[in-house]
């Protein structure tokens, strides 16, 4: 298999999750196509990127929508690359993104948990 194409976060509102991934954390939509029964197909991807995106789901019914937020239990479940850290670090911070902490450097590289909008948690990383 030459890669995983998709992973699908389950989310409260389209839009709110669209705009939050495209404009606090500088992704590309990649694709937003109305599936006609309601609900919509939104892909989103680091800018630049060739390889996984996301596609946010709109959670379906009251189990999907508790999940919302916890897909991972409370750990760090996505791991956002970055070449420039400090500049990606403080346009985010300038987005209104929500660090859990101050940055670290770690042998493995420069890293910072955040979390998104429901509350799943990221790093930022920059690896060494």
């Amino acid at each position: 298999m030459p890669h995983i194409a998709l992973v699908t976060l389950v989310v409260r509102d389209y839009d709110e999750a669209r705009d939050f991934y495209t404009d606090a954390l500088g992704f590309e939509l990649v694709e937003d196509t109305d599936r006609g029964d309601g609900s919509r197909w939104i892909v989103v991807r680091p800018r630049g990127a060739q390889g996984t995106g996301l596609l946010l789901a709109r959670a379906k019914d009251e189990e999907q929508g508790a999940s919302v937020g916890a897909q991972t239990g409370g750990r760090v479940g996505f791991f956002l690359h970055t070449e420039d850290f400090a500049a990606d670090h403080a346009r985010m911070m300038a987005a209104g993104v929500r660090f859990l902490e101050e940055p670290r450097h770690e042998v493995y590289g420069s890293v910072a948990v955040f979390e998104d909008l429901y509350g799943n948690r990221w790093d930022l990383l920059q690896p060494a």
